[in-house]
């Protein structure tokens, strides 16, 4: 462009041409122009700016998480001429996001149910075409483990078993009192406290504990539960009276505990908490007036009827932890002799067998009164009372399938004991 004379001895040497983005610029020249150089400029197809819509991205991958997907993409490099303001993902379960850049997550989803994806492109000029679908997926809730309330407070706490650190509040039981058994879905996890009562959480949102219904018999300070993804069931038994009670529940509805059969006898009080897999329950270790026991009962979930004998624990023990996989169990620490040795031992069976247990490894601390419960691939084992009888807030955790010795987790936000814990992924479900 050469150089212009105007009214005024206005001089402007090659003014500048029109800018091509979708931002406040977009067409805006500087300078002094004619009329007839802007006119021969418009006359060529230079201005206005030509332009039109971006290409299609093209769609990387996907990343699940809980109620939602991420979904990463390449930008195409042909953009219109303009800049491309906004990338949009659309899932086919209909729900949409938007971002300047990848990824976009899409949020509001089904847990579960399986879903695909395409990505457009945005400028001033308009939107591009879809690209090509990505490969279904499913979004997955977090793998969780809830600790319900033990002796002394009403904390409910949480982790997120995949990861390691410490235990956020989840919530509050309605008394201090502690709990014993658990059972629990994918969804809803239950708890058995001390005296009469069942309460419930939902793991999709965190709160306060809802009741459930009623343990019979009542005023059981020993119950102890397994569960496969629809029933739970309970062993009872009351301090100095031992019974052989087995009840079940289903665990999508609420209601009183209906007779399942009984134990192999009536005198184990104090065995491990869920150690099961979808098809059978098992109820490792006991005591009845000081008398330790290794014994390992089995019941099969899904029906109604007596326990059989399984196997033995590598030690005799009581007050221990169990989490499990759908194919081994474990049971973890305890005491025996009337409380005077605590157990670090870590046992595993294989559940879908009978038999003897055979040492996994050992608990970083030795303890009683814990919790214990699984993800199906990582148990993990919270609180209890050390060798030193004072309660404390530690959280181990070994990988299931195979074997050593646990590894530190994180605390529990309080000090626990006599407590009890369920995972929304744990054996019985997986």
């Amino acid at each position: 462009m050469s150089k212009s004379n105007f009214f005024g001895n206005l001089i402007k040497t090659n003014p500048t041409l029109p800018t091509a983005n979708s931002g406040a610029n977009y067409g805006v020249a500087t300078g002094i122009w004619t009329l007839e150089e802007a006119g021969a400029f418009r006359a060529s197809g230079d201005w206005p700016i030509p332009a039109s819509a971006p290409g299609a991205p093209t769609i990387t991958g996907t990343t699940a998480g809980n109620a939602q997907v991420a979904v990463a993409f390449n930008a195409n490099a042909s953009t219109g001429g303009l800049d491309v303001s906004s990338f949009t993902a659309l899932a086919s379960s209909g729900q949409s996001a938007s971002a300047s850049s990848s990824p976009v997550t899409v949020t509001g989803l089904t847990n579960g149910t399986e879903i695909t994806f395409t990505v457009t492109a945005t400028n001033a000029a308009g939107t591009s075409s879809a690209s090509s679908a990505s490969s279904g997926v499913s979004p997955v809730a977090p793998l969780l483990a809830v600790f319900f309330n033990g002796n002394g407070n009403n904390v409910i706490d949480y982790i997120t078993i995949t990861s390691t650190g410490n235990a956020s509040d989840w919530g509050d039981m309605g008394a201090t009192d502690h709990t014993r058994g658990s059972a629990g879905s994918s969804t809803r996890g239950i708890s058995a406290g001390f005296g009469t009562s069942y309460d419930y959480i939902t793991y999709a949102t965190a709160g306060n504990a809802t009741d459930f219904g009623s343990v019979n018999p009542g005023s059981s300070n020993t119950i102890v539960g397994v569960s496969n993804a629809t029933r739970g069931v309970f062993h009872s038994g009351n301090a100095g009276l031992s019974t052989n009670t087995l009840e079940y529940i289903t665990i999508a509805s609420t209601g009183d505990g209906t007779d399942f059969g009984d134990m192999i006898d009536a005198k184990y009080q104090y065995m491990n908490n869920q150690v099961t897999s979808p098809t059978r329950g098992l109820f490792c270790g006991g005591t009845n007036n000081n008398a330790d026991h290794n014994v390992i009962a089995y019941i099969t979930i899904g029906s109604t009827g007596n326990a059989s004998d399984f196997g033995d624990l590598t030690v005799s023990r009581y007050n221990a932890a169990g989490a499990s996989s759908n194919t081994r169990g474990l049971t973890a620490g305890g005491v025996s002799g009337g409380g005077g040795s605590i157990k670090n031992v870590i046992d595993y069976v294989t559940i879908g067998s009978t038999g003897n247990a055979t040492d996994f490894g050992n608990l970083s601390v030795g303890r009683y009164a814990v919790a214990g419960t699984s993800s199906g691939v990582r148990a993990v084992f919270g609180g209890g009372v050390n060798s030193g009888y004072s309660v404390v807030n530690t959280i181990d955790y070994v990988t299931i399938d195979s074997t050593g010795n646990a590894s530190d987790f994180g605390d529990l936000s309080v000090t626990k004991h006599n407590n009890t814990a369920i995972g929304n992924a744990h054996g019985g479900i997986s």
